[in-house]
Parts: structure tokens; C-alpha cells; sequence
């Protein structure tokens, strides 16, 4: 398949040193994948494919609300007050008080609710699918040269993902927006995720992957991208 070609040049151009994450919404669970075998956060679902998983999740096998929310497995009105209050990220120490929470949360995108019975997730460059979003955990030298291979033929910026939790930012938001996003992550993610403190994240939306990925190639023959 073409995107496992892909997931190989992006890598090697890069010098990345995880593995893009492909990942794709499924109005039914997948026969031919295995579900996911211990239940997971949505941070952890795409650790778990950079080091080499290939599964997919339905909203039993995913134990937090946000990643349920925004992945649109999961409905926020069946969860209790106490979750969608946003309370426990005061106790924790995210927001200072519940309105600040609500009006983030105001900025975050998310899966229309009751279209999709799964996620799947997988190496790039081992998906047996064809992905809609592409997630690279990246430094920030190889994170600036995506931006500007997204901007090299086209002039286009990308969206930044700010503090919004991952599955919104770098999953929702680039399957709803169609724009390669990128970010810190944030502090759940971070907790729950093996991630440096040099690294960041984008988000590709599989559209675009090989119009950028082709960008990223010729640069490599240009002054300022040449390889020292």
C-alpha cells in the first residue's frame, strides 16, 4: 500500500526515531484486526501502536471519558457530573476552577457521537488499512521541517494544538479540519505516554501525507535542508 511506502520515506527523510501513527475510524469493528487486548487510555492506544500494535478499540476498551468524547465512541451526557463538570482537573491541579475548564473545553473538537463503533491503530508502516490520520512523535527540528513541507507548495499554516488533550487536537481536530496540527500534547498524555521532554507532536491527515512527504524530499535538496 502506498501510505506503508510513504510511512518508510517519512521516517527515513526524518530520521525519526518512533514510528507514525496511522489511524482510522470504523463504522464497524474490524474482522480482520484484533481487538485490543487490555483496556486503555487513548494516549496509551497510540503508544502502543509506536511500539509496533496493531488493534483496534470500541468504547469498552476505553477508560477515559475524554477519549471516548472526543474520538466520538462515546456519548458525554452517559457519563456522571462529576466527570463532565470537569471537576477532577481542578482537583488535579490542570485548572484553577471549573469555569476555566469549560471554557477550554469550549475549543475542543470531537467525533460526532454514535457515527463510529472503533479505532484503529497501527505503525504506519504496517496499517493493512488505509488511514485517516497520521500521528509522529517527533523533536522539534523534524517538527518544523513537517510545517514547512506543509507550507512549502502552498504557502498553508497549520493549526496549533495548544493544551487540549491529544485526542482532540491530534486526532479530531485533523479528521474534522483537514489541516496538519501540532503540539506539545498535554499533561495527561505526557503521564500516560513514554514521551521526552524534547518531544512533540503533528498530525497529518492521510490526505496529505504524500504531497508532504514529496515536499520534504525535494527540500532535502535545498540550501537550508540540505543534510550537514
Amino acid at each position: 500500500m502506498i501510505h506503508q511506502k510513504l510511512g518508510k520515506k517519512l521516517k527515513n527523510v526524518l530520521k525519526l526515531e518512533r514510528e507514525p501513527v496511522a489511524i482510522k475510524w470504523s463504522f464497524k469493528e474490524p474482522k480482520k484486526i484484533p481487538l485490543e487486548e487490555e483496556k486503555s487510555r487513548f494516549c496509551r492506544k497510540i503508544e502502543k501502536a509506536m511500539n509496533g500494535e496493531v488493534f483496534y478499540s470500541n468504547l469498552e476498551h476505553e477508560l477515559c471519558m475524554g477519549g471516548a468524547r472526543y474520538s466520538g465512541l462515546g456519548d458525554k451526557s452517559n457519563y456522571p457530573v462529576s466527570l463532565r463538570s470537569g471537576n477532577f482537573l481542578v482537583a488535579a491541579g490542570v485548572y484553577k476552577n471549573i469555569p476555566a475548564v469549560q471554557r477550554s473545553w469550549q475549543n475542543n473538537l470531537c467525533i460526532p457521537a454514535d457515527i463510529f463503533r472503533a479505532v484503529i491503530f497501527a505503525p504506519l508502516v504496517n496499517a493493512e488499512f488505509e488511514p485517516d490520520v497520521v500521528l509522529i512523535v517527533c523533536n522539534a527540528r523534524q517538527g518544523m521541517e513537517i510545517l514547512h513541507a506543509n507550507a512549502y507548495d502552498t504557502g498553508s499554516h497549520s493549526l496549533g494544538g495548544d493544551s487540549g488533550p491529544i485526542c482532540s487536537s491530534m486526532a479530531a481536530i485533523p479528521y474534522l479540519t483537514g489541516k496538519v496540527t501540532y503540539g506539545f500534547a498535554d499533561i495527561g498524555s505526557r503521564r500516560h505516554m513514554e514521551m521526552k521532554d524534547y518531544e512533540v507532536m503533528v498530525s497529518i491527515p492521510a490526505s496529505e501525507l504524500e504531497r508532504i512527504v514529496a515536499n520534504l524530499l525535494e527540500m532535502r535538496t535545498k540550501t537550508f535542508f540540505k543534510e550537514q
